[in-house]
């Protein structure tokens, strides 16, 4: 932008200094040419004094030759009836004329041209005062003006592009510091503010994107605060639910029950902690996939001996960190491992493999046949909410990776959580032999 503002200006500027300058290099050089005229004017106005005085022609040789046209053999006399006086460059022709149009004449010569001037003497005789005049004379001073002119004339092109990039680099600073702002606040950089400068128009721009950057980020704090109450009136059916189960007979339903309502409670402390944060809080938050997923393994696992299937887990042997809330990795991991027990039949295996590249979970279910449906949000072939792989998918892009969907080494479906890690280690690698796991954590 700032170089198509110096362009503009220099365009501008050029056409100005062209519409002053064309004209004024025409009128140097007719200027010119009239100072030289007037000059063999001024010659010949002499000798007509000196004709007036005496017309003797050896007179007017000394005369001629006191002159300073006479002297560099660029001043005649034409009088009637005998050679010219002094050094002449034109023809009878051109004298004969001057004489017949009785006023004064420019006629060519070679490498300039000559100035006639007719008189009379006092005898009545005509006589013509020629006064050479050399192409160089009538262009003396020209080039110096020329170049004189054309220095000036690039000078204030010069200045003014240079003042008009001053002027541009204000615009130009205030709109960068504009575009850069929003491209963070696109990013989720909740807190990015524009400090207004520039012009009025930009510094209204400005005070109008921190408003809406402000109001933004009150509408989100008031969705998380609403979230944060809506899981806190659960607390009232939890609780009700716990004294169900409280009341319960001993045995491994009841064990279950409550161990159901602790997990289900912490869950609920969790979100609603979590959405209460503010946004540098949880902009900050970093959160191992690792220790998310032996704590959820070891809930699902129960679950998966109850229907007799047959799973096992690959890594895990070092932290996987991701910049990602606690709370927003167990959603994720639930809705992958609760897809398994969702979408096939009982008795049917699964493994999950864990490393810097993500979270993949393997089924020898029948797959996914339409995987662009299968993420779309409220979109379920197997009457569930739908929701569950749109939440993995949120999540990885959250985290700055991506949801895989495809056909696994199993025969069911391949889902995987994706994480940004370098090229050489992006890709996971088809899992390793290891030995089946019933209970406990990633290994």
């Amino acid at each position: 932008m700032r170089w198509q503002l110096n362009r503009l200006a220099l365009a501008i500027t050029s056409m100005v200094a062209l519409a002053f300058l064309v004209p004024l290099i025409f009128a140097t050089r007719q200027i010119a040419h009239d100072r030289a005229i007037g000059d063999a004017r001024q010659q010949a106005a002499a000798m007509v004094a000196a004709l007036a005085v005496n017309a003797d022609p050896k007179l007017l040789t000394s005369a001629v030759a006191s002159t300073v046209a006479g002297s560099a053999g660029r001043l005649a006399v034409h009088l009637p009836g005998i050679a010219p006086v002094g050094t002449t460059h034109v023809t009878g022709a051109d004298v004969a004329s001057a004489t017949s149009y009785r006023r004064p004449v420019t006629a060519p010569a070679a490498g300039g041209l000559a100035y006639l001037q007719p008189s009379v003497l006092s005898d009545g005789r005509a006589v013509v005062i020629e006064v050479y005049v050399p192409e160089a004379e009538m262009r003396r001073g020209v080039w110096p003006a020329w170049f004189a002119l054309g220095g000036l004339a690039i000078a204030l092109v010069a200045g003014s592009t240079l003042v008009a990039d001053r002027l541009g680099s204000r615009l130009v600073r205030a709109t960068r510091d504009l575009a850069g702002s929003s491209r963070r606040l696109g990013a989720g950089e909740l807190t990015a503010r524009v400090t207004p400068s520039g012009p009025p128009e930009l510094r209204d721009a400005a005070v109008a994107f921190n408003t809406m950057a402000g109001d933004l980020r009150r509408l989100l704090d008031a969705e998380r605060e609403l979230a944060a109450d809506l899981s806190h009136r659960l607390r009232t059916p939890l609780t009700a639910l716990r004294l169900d189960a409280e009341a319960m007979p001993p045995g491994l339903i009841a064990d279950r029950m409550r161990q159901a309502c602790d997990m289900l409670d912490e869950e609920l402390e969790a979100i609603i902690a979590g959405a209460r944060l503010g946004v540098e809080a949880r902009g900050a938050q970093q959160s191992d996939l690792v220790e998310v997923l032996a704590e959820r393994l070891a809930f699902w696992s129960a679950l998966a001996e109850d229907q007799a299937r047959p799973w096992q887990v690959v890594g895990g042997d070092h932290p996987v960190p991701v910049p990602l809330p606690r709370s927003e990795l167990i959603l994720a991991v639930d809705a992958l491992l609760g897809n398994v027990f969702a979408h096939t039949p009982e008795g049917v295996a699964f493994r999950v493999t864990v490393s810097e590249a993500g979270l993949l979970v393997d089924d020898a279910g029948p797959g996914i046949s339409d995987p662009a449906a299968a993420v779309r949000r409220g979109v379920s072939g197997a009457g569930s909410s739908g929701l569950g792989l749109d939440i993995v998918r949120r999540v990885a892009e959250a985290a700055g990776g991506r949801l895989m969907i495809e056909r696994g080494p199993l025969g069911g479906a391949r889902i995987a959580m994706l994480l940004p890690v370098p090229e050489g280690e992006r890709a996971v690698a088809a899992p390793r032999p290891a030995g089946r796991r019933r209970r406990g954590a990633a290994s």
